[in-house]
């Protein structure tokens, strides 16, 4: 898969997508980043450390969170977006379900669109992607969480994505799949999700796990998020076992090593 000037192998190494929230109230790092020095300042660390995708979102997702409009998102991550295009050369992600803001943030020169509804929310994203030509990740999200089957239902959620895709003229090597941990699903569906992770790597769509420092983690362990990295760091060898092609998280040092010393075990080096 080509994302911005870089191929990444996504059948023979998990990647991280390093989390730039531009936000006053996400949940773990929210107020942090969202002045232009600051999240430069971010920005180096994350690459320094060895994030191979920066992931930049201007409205927190998180439960419970205050929906923005699109003016305010935009104004909130196109300087950034700006100013890392200037400084960094790594592939950018906009985290954002708007096509409005999607476009703008293509237009500053961004390589990917992370969805987390999927194309589901907004009628217009899956023809802008398909026009810039770029690559996408769908993310499962719903509003009914009454689940029949749970794994299956997720993955038909992911397929029901992978059609507006195609019907808008996406090709099948610009689409990554994030199962949602986290997203429209209870403490026991997130479980589920990371123990059955192989049902979605059998599919013929890299996958995304994103679960850093997420509640999933808090309440298994009883830790605020601030404490969650070891949590976070199973979670991605978990991924990395069964064969993920990205993970999405805070800190990238860390992930980073724990991804280089599965796969050497994995590969017997």
């Amino acid at each position: 898969m080509i994302i911005g000037n870089r191929t990444f192998d996504t059948k023979k190494h998990t990647y991280i997508m390093g989390i730039m929230n531009i936000t006053p109230d996400s949940f773990s790092d929210g107020g942090k980043y969202n002045q232009k020095d600051l999240a430069l300042e971010h920005a180096q660390k994350l690459v320094s450390e060895g994030a191979d995708i920066l992931d930049i979102g201007g409205e927190s997702t998180r439960p419970g969170h205050a929906q923005i409009t699109a003016k305010e998102e935009i104004e909130r991550v196109l300087p950034i977006i700006e100013s890392l295009k200037k400084e960094f050369d790594v592939p950018l992600s906009i985290d954002t379900y708007k096509s409005q803001v999607a476009e703008e943030a293509l237009k500053a020169g961004v390589h990917l669109i992370n969805d987390i509804w999927g194309l589901k929310y907004d009628d217009k994203m899956a023809g802008l992607v398909a026009k810039y030509n770029v690559p996408i990740c769908l993310m499962h999200n719903c509003l009914n969480i009454q689940y029949e089957r749970f794994i299956s239902d997720v993955i038909g959620g992911l397929m029901d994505s992978v059609e507006l895709a195609f019907e808008a003229g996406i090709d099948q090597d610009k689409i990554i799949l994030d199962p949602g941990v986290g997203f429209a699903k209870s403490y026991e569906n997130n479980l589920q999700i990371v123990k059955h992770l192989q049902e979605f790597t059998k599919l013929e769509f890299p996958i995304l796990l994103g679960t850093s420092r997420k509640s999933m983690i808090g309440l298994t362990l009883d830790l605020p998020f601030e404490e969650r990295e070891e949590g976070t760091l199973v979670t991605t060898v978990m991924a990395v076992m069964a064969g993920c092609a990205f993970v999405r998280v805070h800190d990238v040092e860390k992930n980073k090593r724990a991804i280089q010393m599965t796969e050497a075990i994995i590969k017997g080096n």
